[in-house]
């Protein structure tokens, strides 16, 4: 009578086990240890909120790349490097809001598309060479029972 268990039988043995528990117990220390560091090491800082945020805002200059001087000195240029300036309604204000370019997007959409394609190429390759051992496997095998008849 067959188990239903599916997890393998070496898995399940105490060396393997201890093993596991000790690997992620450091990964753990090392992931919650740096988060606990770091938000000792970071002053509190009072951020005030952009208006954009807080308020209705109208788009006056369409999403623009930021040059080299702009995406060192502003916070906004930083995150896309693309920024668009907004006029608050409410406070009358200008500020500059990051935001993503179509060209932007799809320049990401065609490197991500050929990641994949090479992906997908070397895993055909694995996929036809290991079936390839295992035909060869195979056929040895049967030879080997038809060398002992």
């Amino acid at each position: 009578m067959e188990s239903d268990c599916r997890i393998p039988v070496a898995c399940c043995r105490p060396r393997v086990l201890v093993l596991h528990a000790l690997f992620w117990g450091l990964v753990s220390l090392r992931v919650f240890g740096a988060g606990l560091l770091s938000e000792e090491r970071t002053p509190v800082k009072q951020v005030v909120a952009p208006c954009w945020l807080l308020e209705d805002f109208v788009v006056t200059t369409e999403c623009l790349q930021c040059n080299a001087f702009q995406a060192t000195s502003w916070s906004s240029c930083r995150l896309t490097g693309y920024v668009e300036r907004v006029n608050c309604t409410r406070s009358n204000r200008d500020e500059y809001k990051s935001c993503r370019s179509a060209v932007m997007e799809e320049h990401l959409f065609w490197k991500f598309e050929a990641a994949m394609l090479a992906l997908m190429a070397v895993l055909a390759v694995v996929v036809v060479v290991r079936q390839r051992w295992l035909d060869r496997l195979a056929s040895e095998k049967v030879r080997r029972q038809i060398e002992s008849i």
